[in-house]
């Protein structure tokens, strides 16, 4: 089989698989099983100056007869004191050597307060340290999580701050509520951090009960936005995990976060330069035995490509991820219905004629039957036709062959100024 270790800045894990620091790390009771069902890491659940928690806390969308499709918590910071976690810590780390043992901390932006803390759990012996800069709701009121990570220079700064004492490799988990990524990861990068994980949750609000006019989750009446995470989440994890891992001034390992659910997931993202990838909801949904199925479909899927090692994977399809201005506009792909799967549910027919380009026509053929066909000559290959149908297969977005040299947008702007620079000095001339 593949091997499946990793290492991210230094912490070395028997595989990519880590649970985040989220409910299912609580506690060391919780971290053992998970590392005895065959979790590579865990991120402790958050420490700091212990808070109380709210009774009602989670909530979860569903969405087309899927469970949880996405999940929302109201939920904060360890609830317990700091030396009953640092106890279990110790002798989680003690009785599992070989598996990563990262811990999450969130600590006022004093200076102090940093370094105590990490003096604190280092002491007990760890693996690594995550930076909690990413908690929307609860913390982010009192100067600390997303309201520390939405300031590069406070990220920055804090950064600093903790590795001035550390002697583990520090992750500088990041915030998704934010308008460009990348500015914090640099400020966390020029702070010191070896690594970055992201995404943290998303500001959300989960429903409102529409009988009762509460909030979803309410806590006697009265509710607050959480963060949301879960499955429907993960394009908007692997966008950023992506923008980080190409951008040349970030530079350093990534933790993949955000809707992974399955070995495929997990794939998507180390694809996209995650070195490993950390879970949270999945396990909260179908419990911790889901990691073995993860572990097979891996090794598996690693075997089958030919791959010695799942960290040879680790950033390979970056290079193909581009901005808009370098994609090619003489590309061109057309729909093709397969007569013999297609069920006639007019599903695509309707999607184009009424949302698209109306390029799909309702015909009968020789035996009177209703069949649909593309114009191809009127299609634009936007994929919303094979979105839309039912049956896998029934409709093929077909690739033509280049009847024009590749063109992107920034090579016509580019064309344009030299023309007019040309133009302007014949004019001169």
């Amino acid at each position: 089989m593949a091997d499946l270790r990793i290492n991210l800045a230094g912490i070395e894990a028997p595989n990519p698989f880590w649970l985040a620091s989220a409910p299912p790390t609580n506690t060391g009771y919780q971290v053992q099983r998970a590392f005895e069902a065959g979790w590579g890491g865990a991120v402790w659940k958050t420490l700091g100056d212990p808070i109380i928690n709210t009774s009602s806390r989670f909530a979860a969308v569903h969405f087309n007869g899927q469970r949880v499709a996405g999940f929302n918590n109201i939920e904060l910071i360890t609830d317990r004191p700091l030396e009953v976690n640092l106890k279990e810590i110790y002798e989680t780390k003690k009785k599992f050597p070989k598996h990563a043992l990262v811990v999450s901390l969130m600590v006022e932006p004093k200076r102090e307060k940093w370094h105590e803390i990490v003096k604190r759990v280092e002491a007990i012996g760890v693996d690594g340290l995550e930076l909690n800069f990413g908690c929307p709701h609860g913390m982010a009121e009192r100067g600390m999580g997303a309201a520390s990570g939405q300031q590069p220079d406070l990220v920055e700064m804090q950064t600093m701050w903790v590795k001035e004492v550390a002697q583990t490799p520090v992750i500088v988990k990041l915030t998704p509520n934010i308008t460009d990524i990348t500015v914090v990861a640099r400020h966390a990068v020029s702070g010191g951090a070896d690594a970055i994980s992201l995404i943290n949750t998303i500001n959300s609000l989960a429903g409102v009960d529409i009988h009762s006019w509460n909030t979803i989750p309410h806590v006697g009446g009265k509710g607050s936005h959480g963060g949301y995470c879960g499955p429907a989440v993960k394009p908007i994890a692997l966008n950023m995990v992506a923008e980080c891992a190409r951008d040349m001034h970030v530079g350093v390992p990534i933790s993949g976060i955000g809707g992974i659910s399955n070995w495929q997931d997990a794939v998507e993202f180390m694809l996209m330069g995650a070195a490993g990838v950390q879970i949270c909801t999945a396990a909260m949904h179908h419990g911790f035995r889901i990691v073995e199925e993860m572990i097979d479909g891996l090794n598996n899927y690693l075997d089958d490509k030919g791959i010695s090692s799942v960290r040879d994977i680790v950033g390979k399809s970056v290079e193909r991820y581009s901005n808009w201005g370098d994609l090619d506009l003489n590309y061109r792909v057309v729909a093709r219905i397969d007569q013999e799967t297609c069920i006639n549910c007019n599903k695509c027919h309707i999607a184009c004629e009424d949302t698209s380009h109306q390029c799909i026509d309702m015909l009968t053929n020789a035996d009177g039957k209703q069949v649909l066909e593309v114009r191809e000559e009127d299609c634009v290959g936007c994929n919303l036709c094979s979105i839309v149908c039912p049956v896998d297969g029934a409709i093929e977005m077909v690739e033509l062959p280049g009847i024009q040299p590749p063109m992107t947008w920034n090579d016509r702007q580019r064309a344009i100024e030299k023309l007019n620079a040309a133009s302007s000095e014949m004019e001169v001339v």
